[in-house]
């Protein structure tokens, strides 16, 4: 509902004052001029009717309100909205042309300003194109340095000394993903992001003193001084960190002589750290098991040979009886096999365990199948199809070795048996195995010449590779055969290729799906100032901010509602992270009333099976830790949090600005405060609108904006923020 402006009730209250005045005085000398007796006449005649007057009055104060509503309207309201609007057009980039005006001379006014903010922008224009000429250079350096980073198949993460992170590759993300407590919910965000600290998975302490080794060694000369330690994750996995510091000039630093070489050098301080992160909690266990197959070897060999030291003993005896002898070699023929047996066991766990030392790669068996097609149709001149793939195998692969492979036995066909076309076919085959058929059609073939193909070295298109068909079966710990189809008169080769394991599976998917360069680095947190700086006391440009919005039930939390979905995104160093998100869908076991689907578009089905808000809330206290949180409306999205604290023991105790609050605070002479209203005037694109996530994207943009507007007001820090939100007429709504 529309508010009645305090303006116009002001004028008419005003009005009516003024007529009511007007009249008393009017009376008043008017009776002044008359005699006493006259007077008291006149008054004892009005008397009765003093009423009637001032309803009399009534319409004349109403009509004078009216008139100044459209004074209002026609005049002033204008000019508040373009006052606004040029404000915004000054204080930030949004570009937009100001709204119309009534009458000429607001007309002119209105466009004497547009020319102004038109001039101002071309202006802009021209030192931003300075600006990027200037530093052209610099961004090429950032994106060989992206580019780097996203090629690197270890795990970087770059951190200031508070520990803060700075830059991350793509397969930090991925390994952090594999450390992450909810890697399902959280995707490894509450761990990893632009301005999250690097304690919430590494032990202070130990950083703390792998940064005090690299410290001495820097004082002792070393030139490249690394350390490296091995920690164990909250999530139980083990890491190996290689530790290099980040250098940076030494303010009022005096210059050191290097007693070796005699030049003068400039004194370097530490200004952060570079972590290298290498997963070695399989590798941990391999080794483990290894030991103790041999541990075991050792112990029960012990045991068979003492037995066979008796037995051969009392085989020694010429008086034994034959019963007893017999007994006795059959104790020595029992021990015999037992070791034989423990000895085949133990190698082949350990042929095993060497194989897959070789470097193999996850790898969607489709794409292995699009390379084989890409490289044999030219090389082998052979018409390669695909058939009967199951799209879902993943496999543990050398690529290159199987594609020599492939290309060699197809050669084969064509040079020796004339072949036309060969098919691949891809399917599970069960016990962690896929199986990779080469099929074609033509003459049989003898088990003499499949045995030569697998023991010739591989020649293919020309080039010639000391490998054998054999050799790569055995990297892969596999499987071949040759095998007929009498039915369709078809012959092929089989393999039987390792599948990824499937936390493999979903590492390298997402590694595969996802941008491999680190899209989000700032360089500027190496100055940020220190951690312990009480929150509303820092500038808002400074802070860490977690931008969320929930999809509910309905309105009413207390009285039964349940969030069935929350999306959340970062604002890091004043930009916003979207790659950084939160997004999930939650159970709130109870129905999902019909009225409020096609508000928010969720179903009872796409909710089911997915975790309730217990499971959730961890993970999304977890990504929101030691940030501001923001959100449109928030008292609305608190008081569903609020209501969590008992059964979830997670109290959300972090400040909170509303963005509808701020936008009360730069705009008071707006209608609407809307999330679509205040977008519209940001010019900011709004897509997704009432899903958590699409809301929460467009609560960043909103909130970016805003900042500026602040601080043309002179609000800088989190503390005046709040305070000046809580100063506005809706910071009264309670829920």
């Amino acid at each position: 509902m529309r508010r009645i402006d305090k303006r116009v009730v002001l004028a008419g209250a005003v009005a009516g004052g003024v007529l009511l005045a007007w009249g008393g005085l009017s009376l008043a000398w008017m009776l002044s001029t008359v005699q006493p007796d006259v007077r008291e006449q006149v008054l004892a005649a009005l008397m009765p009717s003093s009423a009637l007057a001032v309803l009399t009055l009534l319409p004349f104060a109403a009509l004078a309100g009216w008139v100044a509503q459209q004074v209002l309207a026609r005049y002033v309201q204008p000019l508040v909205k373009l006052a606004d609007a040029a404000r915004v057009a000054v204080t930030t980039d949004v570009v937009k042309p100001l709204p119309p005006a009534p009458g000429a001379e607001l007309q002119a006014l209105t466009a004497a300003v547009q020319g102004v903010i038109d001039q101002r922008e071309a202006l802009k224009a021209d030192v931003a194109s300075q600006v990027a000429l200037a530093s052209a250079r610099i961004e090429q350096e950032r994106n060989r340095l992206a580019a780097l980073m996203s090629e690197l198949t270890q795990s970087v993460v770059v951190c200031n000394l508070d520990g803060r992170i700075l830059l991350y590759n793509n397969r930090a993300r991925m390994q952090f993903r594999a450390l992450s407590a909810a890697p399902t919910l959280a995707d490894g965000a509450e761990l990893i992001g632009i301005g999250r600290s690097i304690y919430a998975a590494f032990d202070k302490r130990l950083v703390t003193h792998a940064l005090e080794n690299i410290q001495q060694r820097m004082q002792k000369g070393v030139a490249q001084p690394t350390t490296q330690f091995v920690t164990t994750t909250r999530a139980g996995q083990l890491l190996r960190v290689q530790m290099a510091p980040v250098r940076g000039q030494a303010e009022g630093a005096a210059t050191a002589t290097d007693a070796a070489s005699g030049e003068g050098q400039t004194a370097l301080a530490i200004s952060g750290f570079v972590l290298m992160l290498e997963n070695i909690t399989r590798a941990f266990e391999d080794e483990s098991t290894q030991d103790t197959l041999i541990h075991q070897m050792t112990e029960r060999s012990r045991a068979s040979l003492a037995n066979m030291r008796a037995a051969i003993e009392m085989l020694e005896f010429p008086d034994l009886d034959a019963p007893m002898r017999e007994r006795f070699q059959g104790v020595i023929r029992d021990e015999v096999a037992a070791m034989g047996q423990r000895i085949t066991d133990l190698a082949q766990q350990s042929s095993a365990g060497i194989k897959t030392r070789w470097p193999l790669e996850e790898m969607l068996g489709l794409d292995l199948l699009a390379a084989a097609q890409r490289r044999m149709e030219p090389v082998v001149r052979v018409q390669l199809e695909s058939a009967e793939i199951d799209d879902r195998v993943w496999l543990k692969v050398d690529s290159f070795s199987m594609l020599q492979v492939l290309a060699y036995l197809s050669e084969r066909l064509v040079e020796e048996f004339e072949v036309k076309f060969v098919k691949l076919r891809l399917g599970e085959k069960g016990g962690g195995k896929a199986q990779l058929d080469l099929v074609w059609t033509g003459q049989a073939m003898s088990t003499e010449t499949v045995m030569t193909w697998e023991m010739d070295p591989m020649r293919a298109g020309g080039e010639a590779t000391p490998l054998t068909v054999r050799d790569v079966v055995a990297r892969h710990g596999g499987e071949m055969w040759f095998e007929r189809d009498r039915q369709r008169h078809q012959a092929f080769f089989r393999f039987l290729l390792p599948m990824a394991e499937v936390r493999e599976q979903l590492e390298a998917a997402a590694f595969v799906r996802s941008d491999s360069r680190p899209e989000y680095y700032d360089f500027d947190l190496f100055h940020i100032s220190p951690a312990d700086q009480h929150l509303d006391d820092r500038r808002l440009v400074d802070l860490t901010f977690t931008v969320f919005d929930t999809e509910t039930t309905g309105l009413n939390p207390s009285q039964g509602d349940e969030i069935i979905q929350i999306g959340a995104t970062r604002i890091v160093n004043n930009r916003l992270l979207k790659q950084e998100c939160f997004d999930q869908l939650v159970d709130p076991r109870r129905p999902i009333p019909a009225h409020t689907i096609p508000i928010h578009g969720i179903t009872p089905e796409m909710v089911a099976g997915k975790p309730h808000i217990g499971e959730v809330l961890p993970a999304f206290h977890a990504f929101a830790n030691d940030t501001v949180l923001v959100a449109h409306n928030a008292a609305f999205d608190m008081k569903f949090l609020a209501l969590k604290e008992t059964s979830t023991g997670l109290r959300f105790d972090h400040p909170v600005l509303d963005t509808l609050l701020l936008s009360a605070v730069v705009h008071p002479g707006q209608e609407s405060h809307r999330l679509e209203a205040i977008a519209e005037r940001f010019n900011i694109t709004v897509m997704g609108r009432h899903t958590a996530m699409g809301d929460a994207l467009v609560t960043a943009e909103v909130f970016l904006r805003l900042v500026p507007l602040l601080a043309d007001m002179g609000i800088h820090t989190l503390r005046e923020a709040r305070e000046a939100a809580q100063k506005t007429y809706y910071a009264r709504l309670k829920y």
